[in-house]
C-alpha cells in the first residue's frame, strides 16, 4: 500500500478543520493593569504570554499584600505536597489569583478540578479571583465543576460570602 494512501485522511481532517476554524476580533480591552503601566493591546497582542505572566503575579502579588495587611485570618499560599492549589487562604476560603484563564488544554482543565477537589476535601471553599473577564468559557465551565467560585472582572476585588 502507498504511504500516501495512509496519510491522505489524516492531511484531510485537519486541512477541513484549519479551514472551518474562525478567529474572533483582537481583543482591545484594557484592564486597571494595563491602564497603570500604560500598556496598549497591540504592545500586549506583541507578546501576549510575558504580558500575561507579569500581570498575572502583579495581581497575585497585590492581592497577598492587601489580604495579609487587612485581614487577620489571612494565612500565606497552601502548599499539599508539591502542589500551591491556591496563592492565600482567608478563613476557609482558599483563593487563586488569576489575570486571565486563557489556556483550555486538558492539563490545564484538568488541574483546576483536582485542586478544587484537593482543597475542598481539606475543608476549604476554592475560590478564583481572575481580573480580566475575556477568559475562556470551557475553562470558566471547568473550575465551576471542580468546585471553584469564580469572581471575574469588577467582581475579582470585592470578596464576599
Amino acid at each position: 500500500m502507498d504511504d500516501k494512501h495512509l496519510i491522505e485522511p489524516i492531511l484531510k481532517k485537519y486541512q477541513e478543520s484549519f479551514q472551518a476554524k474562525t478567529y474572533s476580533a483582537e481583543n482591545n480591552d484594557i484592564d486597571i493593569l494595563m491602564n497603570i503601566f500604560g500598556i496598549t493591546p497591540e504592545q500586549k497582542r506583541e507578546n501576549r504570554q510575558y504580558w500575561s505572566r507579569e500581570l498575572g503575579m502583579i495581581w497575585q502579588l497585590i492581592i497577598c499584600r492587601i489580604c495579609e495587611n487587612h485581614c487577620s485570618d489571612f494565612k500565606p499560599a497552601l502548599k499539599i505536597g508539591h502542589d500551591e492549589p491556591c496563592d492565600l487562604v482567608l478563613g476557609n476560603d482558599a483563593i487563586d489569583t488569576k489575570y486571565r484563564i486563557g489556556s483550555g488544554d486538558a492539563g490545564t482543565l484538568k488541574k483546576f478540578k483536582q485542586y478544587g477537589a484537593l482543597l475542598q476535601k481539606k475543608g476549604y471553599t476554592p475560590v478564583l479571583l481572575i481580573l480580566r473577564e475575556d477568559n475562556l468559557p470551557a475553562a470558566i465551565t471547568a473550575c465551576t465543576k471542580g468546585g471553584w467560585r469564580v469572581l471575574g472582572g469588577d467582581d475579582s476585588f470585592f470578596l464576599s460570602p
